[in-house]
């Protein structure tokens, strides 16, 4: 028995972050799953292969709740890979795995040998694995494709087309038009900005705060243009 252990292939564990999206319902879930819809029939393709974390903190459900409202996303093609914040009680066996200590992916400690990856979730996807505060892009991002960088701030030297997307810890920078989705602040920074030399985006995010093309002023339409977050509302004005 010895010898066959000691020849048998050993098994590889390694440790990998990604980074995921955090959905936190609210109450009435109804009501939140028609505002969900809205997202996804506005931004189509918001949530197609994306992993996302249920966060159910303080969320006064129990379990036979809890199991509608994950078929209910599963419907939605909303793939769940975990819930943050729920009692043991309400969980259970069919469930998505708990998870807890979630925080930014430059804090997350691993051997010098394993550094951390981050995996864009779609075809044709820029992959970020530096570790600088800045992330320069020196091409036009292209439909379907998404620049994920968690570090830091991303530049994009062209412009955003639409069905694309640009996800930044910090802030964003493109000097072109921004035509598909820009989300700024993806790990909870809240002074992160977005600036485009023309705003033509399908989607813009700070911290977890969105707005949709057809809630933006229309005079900032094909505008260069700033925004930012000011009391959990985006805010925007011309740059000259």
């Amino acid at each position: 028995m010895t010898q066959l252990l000691t020849d048998a292939p050993s098994i590889r564990i390694k440790g990998r972050s990604f980074l995921a999206v955090m959905l936190s319902p609210d109450l009435p879930l109804d009501d939140w799953l028609v505002r969900l819809d809205d997202l996804a029939a506005r931004s189509a393709g918001f949530f197609l292969g994306r992993p996302v974390v249920l966060d159910i903190t303080d969320l006064a459900i129990d379990r036979t709740q809890l199991k509608e409202l994950i078929a209910e996303l599963g419907q939605r093609n909303v793939s769940i890979m975990g819930i943050e914040g729920g009692r043991p009680s309400i969980l259970g066996p069919g469930m998505p795995p708990a998870l807890k200590g979630g925080r930014p992916v430059s804090d997350f400690e691993m051997p010098s040998h394993e550094a951390p990856v981050e995996v864009a979730r779609k075809p044709d996807a820029i992959e970020t694995r530096q570790s600088l505060q800045s992330l320069i892009i020196r091409e036009p991002v292209r439909s379907g494709q998404s620049v994920i960088f968690p570090e830091g701030d991303v530049t994009v030297i062209g412009s955003v087309a639409s069905g694309s997307e640009v996800i930044a810890g910090g802030s964003i920078h493109i000097y072109g038009t921004l035509r598909g989705r820009a989300m700024a602040g993806s790990l909870g920074n809240t002074s992160a900005r977005i600036f485009c030399r023309k705003l033509e985006a399908e989607l813009v995010a700070i911290d977890g705060i969105y707005k949709m093309a057809e809630d933006m002023e229309p005079s900032l339409r094909g505008q260069a243009v700033q925004l930012w977050l000011d009391d959990d509302a985006i805010k925007a004005e011309k740059l000259n």
